[in-house]
């Protein structure tokens, strides 16, 4: 070690001690913050709505700044990329054993959405957007969740109108006044304790864990029935050759002006998936020549099991099993790996199959 070090450390730490209120107030050491200094650090939002600048956003506008500067790790809908946050969907499952949090199932007030968008969004470049591109943002992430339409503006004149799906899902925490006084007094009486506390779960129904590395850090032997599962899972089952789509299928006539809507929707869907030549698999497969082909047909690809299980039983892409899918994916499967929430417009869903048919051709 550095003769300097010891040295280095006790001058920084008596800098540190004497920058503190009191001392620097005692030795006369700078001065109290000007309002405009407060006012540039200042930036908290409370639920009702103090601290609003004011401003304004649309969806529509919001599309677009979202899809610049927070799609990178968020996805193009909110719907998340790799372990980054998924900010949309979740619709109904904070009941359930691995709920998922987001923006429109978990988080009670829209103040905390703007306040921290404004405070410490995009990744890298914090504090760099407008008031109103975070009003756009804003009302784009209530879009992804199904809480406005997309011809909604925010502003703060309206911001106070937006009722989040949660709002009431939270209580007040009184526990210092109910509960902790039980376990501080003296006569604290503790029965029916564990003898030993044991880990039962682990960070992998989190999706936190690397798969690779949980593998090569597993010390306990594992049940016969997981490696099997594991195995099937990791090498793909011997199947009969997917068939083509079928002929009628490739000579349909395109309605090519439906086929241009379903492109602008399918951006929906670009952050997992591609179609057309030299598309490959991303979060999502390829979806060439999905319509007509059976469940799970791209060989390279990892499927939920959901999808394995109806591939075995020769379930197929029909324009009808497809529009159920896209409506509510996880009503059909409730395992896909597909966080999107579905399309709510019935023309979106025609549209986007139309230019999937179209990519077929």
């Amino acid at each position: 070690m550095s003769k300097f070090l010891p040295k280095l450390i006790l001058t920084t730490a008596l800098s540190a001690t004497l920058a503190m209120p009191a001392f620097a107030e005692k030795l006369g050491l700078g001065r109290a913050a000007l309002p405009e200094e407060i006012a540039a650090w200042n930036h908290d939002i409370s639920p009702n709505g103090d601290g609003l600048p004011i401003g304004s956003g649309s969806v529509e506008d919001g599309e677009m700044i979202f899809s610049e500067n927070c799609a990178v790790c968020h996805g193009e809908f909110a719907e998340g990329v790799d372990n980054w946050p998924k900010l949309a969907g979740g619709d109904g499952t904070l009941a359930d054993k691995d709920p998922l949090k987001t923006v429109g199932s978990y988080w009670p007030y829209l103040s905390t959405v703007y306040d921290y968008v404004r405070r410490s969004m995009p990744f890298g470049a914090a504090q760099t957007m407008s008031d109103d591109d975070v009003y756009a943002i804003t009302a784009y992430i209530l879009y992804s969740n199904y809480i406005v339409e997309d011809d909604f503006v925010l502003s703060n004149e309206n911001f106070l109108e937006v009722e989040m799906p949660n709002a009431e899902g939270f209580i007040t925490d009184d526990r210092a006044e109910t509960e902790y006084t039980i376990f501080t007094e003296e006569n604290a009486c503790y029965e029916n304790c564990k003898e030993t506390v044991e880990i039962t779960k682990r960070a992998t129904v989190l999706d936190v864990t690397p798969e690779e590395e949980t593998r090569e850090a597993a010390a306990e032997p594992v049940a016969e029935e997981t490696v099997q599962v594991a195995m099937a899972e990791e090498t793909p089952a011997e199947a009969a050759p997917v068939e083509e789509a079928p002929v009628e299928l490739a000579a349909a006539e395109i309605d090519e002006a439906l086929a241009a809507e379903g492109e602008k929707v399918f951006r929906k869907c670009k952050a997992c998936h591609q179609v057309g030549e030299g598309a490959k698999n991303r979060t999502g497969p390829v979806l060439n020549g999905v319509l007509g082909a059976t469940i799970g047909h791209v060989e390279d690809f990892k499927y939920s099991n959901d999808f394995m299980d109806a591939r075995e039983e020769g379930f197929t892409w029909t324009e009808e099993n497809l529009t159920a899918y896209l409506h509510r994916p996880k009503a059909m499967f409730p395992k896909t790996k597909m966080s999107f929430a579905g399309l709510k417009s019935d023309d979106d869903i025609a549209a986007v199959i139309e230019y999937l048919k179209a990519t077929t051709q």
